[in-house]
């Protein structure tokens, strides 16, 4: 398994310098936000000459990209606001194929208008459901057209918000571009930690045969997001789980400052080497 990284894990003084800081703080590979490149996250216009830039400085690094950041708020409640950022997702999908990156990671959203990764009490409604499926349809048939897999998460805050409603998901769509990125730590809100085994073991049955990417973010007892094996996630458990589907892919860790990067492979790197 490769470490990866988010590249918005560090500050964007240019994207030579932070492939370079990549690659020495011990990762071999990175999901990759257009952000990094001085660029909106969702480029509206078609950024060719940037991804260029970006894929001739991984190749120098010796890195890899295993995704790109598709993200926007699939369940926003202002359509116009969604139709807008269909624009700019097309361009990641479409940089996706040029780039031979295999995988875009979407977010399911929410109803929440301020903050796409915050739950709302409208967030399980039918109609809620309907509005994401509808943006997923769009997203498939351009996934399917560049032929590029798509990646979900399940997150506490957003529609789907674990792994019953990703398998939910799933199974409605059918589609073998839609694809899982797990992270334990999303799977493990306070009021579930106690049941840590068993929580990834449900979500590892649910959805291991359709994993594309796993995350592995850490989270504190009060729900915070903290560097890997400064939390409460069980990460031999966890990734025991992980690789009894088969999974072999990258580990891609983000949500802590860029002072703790080399910190992170190297405890992740250390699990990995008690695990196999």
């Amino acid at each position: 398994m490769e470490l990866g990284i988010f590249s918005r894990t560090y500050k964007p003084v240019g994207i030579d310098k932070i492939f370079a800081q990549i690659a020495q703080d011990g990762y071999q590979t990175i999901q990759f936000n257009f952000s990094s490149a001085g660029l909106p996250s969702l480029p509206k216009d078609w950024p060719e000459a940037t991804i260029k830039g970006v894929m001739a400085s991984a190749a120098q690094s010796g890195l890899t990209i295993c995704a790109l950041s598709g993200t926007y708020n699939m369940a926003h409640p202002d359509v116009a606001r969604r139709q807008t950022d269909r624009i700019g997702f097309a361009n990641i999908v479409r940089a996706a194929q040029f780039m031979r990156v295999p995988l875009v990671t979407l977010c399911t959203g929410s109803r929440n208008t301020t903050d796409m990764w915050k739950a709302h009490p409208d967030n399980g409604t039918p109609e809620t459901w309907v509005a994401l499926r509808g943006e997923l349809d769009f997203a498939l048939e351009l996934a399917e057209r560049h032929g590029v897999a798509l990646g979900v998460e399940p997150e506490p805050g957003n529609v789907v918000g674990n792994a019953k409603d990703a398998r939910r998901l799933l199974d409605e769509i059918a589609m073998p571009q839609l694809k899982i990125v797990m992270d334990a730590a999303n799977l493990l809100p306070p009021e579930s930690q106690t049941r840590q085994r068993e929580v990834v073991a449900e979500a590892v049955a649910l959805l291991g045969a359709d994993l594309a990417l796993v995350h592995t973010k850490d989270v504190s007892p009060s729900g915070e997001a903290v560097a890997a094996g400064r939390g409460v996630v069980d990460f031999h458990n966890f990734l025991k789980g992980i690789m009894s589907t088969g999974y072999r892919g990258p580990l891609v860790s983000h949500n802590f400052p860029e002072k703790d990067a080399a910190y992170v492979s190297g405890f992740l790197r250390r699990v990995l080497e008690e695990v196999v």
